[in-house]
């Protein structure tokens, strides 16, 4: 139970956030719910004016019991004070209800002995003018009244509309949340009182906490909460929600009495879980508050990294670009590569920024979600680390000497050396279309890789490794994306070999050369065809697959195809044959002649080499428009 004590803590010490931002931390007690529909009411519960709620001023922090927060079906839990029309609206039923409902129930009468057991506790005289409101029993009604709903020839609510002219604003709305119908609209309150500042009663402090006081007196059973060690309140119903909203699965749950979940040990589940109330509310208010805050869930997959202190901590999972200038003004309309000069300045600052932040001894967790069927969740992943710990390993995976880092190319304006994200390794091993489990199932592979410093798995190395040489199949943004990552893992795969990402001419292993060939023979075709304005893959490109597999029979043929563009390129070809030369020259004779398969340090070598080679040859491209310019400037003025 270490991860609930952890997050307890953290929401108490993260205590000035609640009900600020627009991902709030909850109260007590509370969960946040989509607004349809606002209700203004006078001191004596008189009906003042109705309104629809915009879809970007819909999420509307409410009071919320247990069963309320944890309802799902036909289970009839009415919230505290706002909530659907089936509990607020006295003439629900008389106005047809839900028709998709096999049993079409009003929860109205439970509601008002909610709200008035509530009201006669507190004395809020807002509470108090809402109910009066409510206990008319013409909710529905006056929606009609005021032309915000609409009924039906029948005297029900018209589930679509099927007037003329342009649809009312109420089904714009009911739309864009999801809901089927007017019937499922979302009801909250404001109540205008003269000399009161704040009207909106889901942002009124004093009934914020009048909840949170008045709640636990209605509690009964206790337990010994395995948290605190303690007597508490017991919590008998665990909240959800926690990932995004609609999110029905829950990380404690023991309400299977007819399975084995807990029976042969235990004779009831309190006895296999006791958790108080404030300490399940504060851990799951804070997991759903940090998630929402830092953004970092794909699909079911939740991820996050988190201080108990609330400071900001870099997200593990976070490719170098994003995790260094994710919002900031230097990633905007840039088309120019991020160099290794510029991240590295950029990694020391943001290391020593949150070294300056964490301290040595500040807890960091680092916690994983995921959920196989629609109402469990589990913990799939769990550190706990000092910040220290915690910095240096995530900077160690982002280190442009040792980490998993190369020349990333994720489109012309994310150009940059450093370590690419784990759904990026995912798609660069399987394909962007993927399936969903397996793409997730990598991502945990890869987090102890990043959190405890293991090794990257052998298969997912070789995975990017063939991919990647398979660039007939690929796009060209999508080969440089996927050659880049290829290197990275290769690269950190096999840190004792020292690879760097600049061409190393000492290095002579057989793998590595033959790519320098490869490099070579490509940027010579490169350049041919760009002269004669071709645009068409090279015979290196082409062949790159079988290359990789029978390397000295295959350079043979792409050697021979070479003979027409050097006689294109005339004199520019030869830096370009000197490099083939070159390289030639590094080779034993025995290991050249070796036709087996090429390992992923090949792409390492034509990586590095025709990054070379590159720069080279955009130096005489940029001669060559020179001199075409001056010609036609020389031809122009002869003209004249």
């Amino acid at each position: 139970m270490s991860w609930i004590e952890k997050l307890y803590k953290t929401y108490d010490n993260n205590t000035d956030s609640i009900g600020k931002g627009t991902s709030p931390l909850l109260p007590l007690y509370h969960t946040m719910q989509n607004a349809q529909v606002q209700i203004v009411v006078d001191t004596s519960g008189n009906l003042l004016r109705v309104t629809t709620v915009a879809k970007e001023n819909a999420p509307t922090i409410i009071p919320a019991t247990e069963e309320s927060a944890g309802r799902a079906g036909s289970k009839m839990a009415p919230h505290p004070l706002c909530d659907t029309l089936q509990y607020v609206a006295g003439d629900y039923v008389t106005w047809g209800g839900n028709p998709n409902k096999r049993k079409n129930e009003s929860g109205y009468e439970l509601y008002i002995e909610s709200l008035q057991a509530w009201v006669n506790w507190s004395q809020n005289k807002k509470l108090g003018s809402v109910l009066n409101y409510l206990r008319k029993g013409t909710l529905i009604k006056d929606l009609v009244d005021h032309k915000l709903f609409v009924g039906d020839a029948n005297g029900h609510l018209m589930e679509t509309w099927t007037g003329t002219g342009e649809a009312p604003s109420i089904f714009k709305v009911i739309k864009l949340a999801n809901k089927k119908g007017q019937y499922e609209a979302f009801i909250r309150f404001s109540v205008e009182i003269p000399g009161e500042m704040e009207s909106d009663l889901w942002k009124d402090a004093e009934i914020q906490q009048s909840w949170c006081n008045y709640y636990p007196t209605t509690l009964k059973d206790e337990t010994l909460c395995m948290v605190t060690g303690k007597q508490a309140k017991r919590a008998n119903n665990h909240p959800k929600y926690i990932r995004y909203p609609g999110d029905g699965a829950k990380l404690i749950s023991s309400n299977d009495t007819q399975g084995f979940t807990y029976l042969g040990r235990f004779t009831n589940d309190h006895e296999a879980c006791g958790v108080g109330i404030d300490v399940t509310q504060k851990a799951h208010n804070a997991l759903r508050w940090l998630i929402a805050r830092q953004d970092r869930h794909d699909g079911d997959q939740a991820i996050v990294a988190w201080a108990i202190s609330g400071v900001d901590v870099p997200d593990p999972i976070a490719d170098t670009l994003s995790m260094l200038f994710k919002g900031k003004e230097e990633t905007v309309n840039r088309e120019t590569e991020y160099t290794a000069q510029e991240i590295g300045a950029a990694l020391k600052k943001m290391a020593g920024g949150y070294a300056a932040k964490l301290g040595s001894t500040e807890d960091v967790l680092i916690m994983g979600l995921d959920s196989a069927t629609p109402g469990r969740m589990s913990v799939s992943f769990y550190r706990e680390l000092t910040g220290s710990e915690f910095l240096q390993r995530v900077m160690a995976w982002h280190d442009l000497n040792n980490g998993c880092v190369w020349r990333q190319y994720f489109g012309k304006d994310r150009i940059f050396v450093g370590a690419p994200s784990p759904r990026d390794i995912a798609e660069s091993a399987y394909g962007r279309r993927l399936d969903e489990k397996l793409r997730k199932a990598t991502v945990e592979r890869l987090l102890p890789c990043i959190v405890d410093g293991t090794t990257i798995p052998r298969d997912l190395v070789e995975s990017c490794v063939r991919r990647a040489s398979n660039r007939s199949g690929l796009e060209h943004w999508e080969f440089e994306k996927a050659l880049g990552i290829a290197c990275a893992l290769y690269k950190h795969h096999n840190k004792e070999r020292n690879y760097t990402m600049t061409w190393e001419p000492e290095r002579k292993t057989r793998d590595y050369l033959y790519g320098g060939l490869l490099a070579a023979a490509d940027c010579l075709e490169s350049m041919a065809l760009w002269l004669a304005k071709e645009d068409r893959p090279t015979n290196a490109t082409r062949m790159m697959q079988r290359f990789a597999d029978h390397p000295c029979s295959t350079w043979r043929t792409i050697e021979l195809a070479l003979v027409p563009y050097k006689a294109r390129l005339g004199s520019r070809a030869h830096k370009y044959l000197m490099a083939i030369d070159e390289i030639m020259a590094l080779f034993k004779a025995d290991e050249f002649a070796m036709d087996s398969p090429l390992t992923g340090e090949f792409l390492l070598g034509y990586h590095a080499k025709r990054t070379k080679l590159t720069e080279q040859t955009h130096k005489d491209i940029e001669e060559t428009e020179n001199i075409n310019e001056q010609e036609t400037i020389q031809q122009t003025t002869q003209q004249e």
